[in-house]
């Protein structure tokens, strides 16, 4: 099981618990994720990705084993810890300004 962290909004939104658990089958990738979460969760479609082009939302961070893995390919295959489920796959909004 992989296990997937929200932001408060976004747990809020698809009214789960801090972190949800997804059975990725294949590959373990950010794509992967994202698409498993959004089938599971489909009110969660288009607040993590754009509907049209799937790229990130500004102001969403992906974070993988404590490394931003936000600007990595969606199709790079993740750690070990994060298959596992010893490491969650963290996604987390961030803030502007100063």
């Amino acid at each position: 099981m992989i296990r997937v962290t929200l932001p408060f909004h976004l747990r809020n939104l698809a009214q789960v618990g801090k972190e949800v658990q997804l059975l990725v089958d294949g590959p373990v990738t950010q794509r992967a994720i994202l698409d498993k979460l959004e089938a599971e969760y489909p009110v969660l479609r288009g607040t993590i990705r754009d509907h049209t082009t799937q790229k990130r939302r500004d102001f969403i961070r992906f974070f993988v084993c404590g490394q931003d893995w936000s600007h990595e390919s969606l199709d790079e295959l993740l750690p070990e810890a994060i298959v596992m489920g010893t490491e969650p796959f963290r996604i987390i909004g961030a803030m502007a300004g100063g």
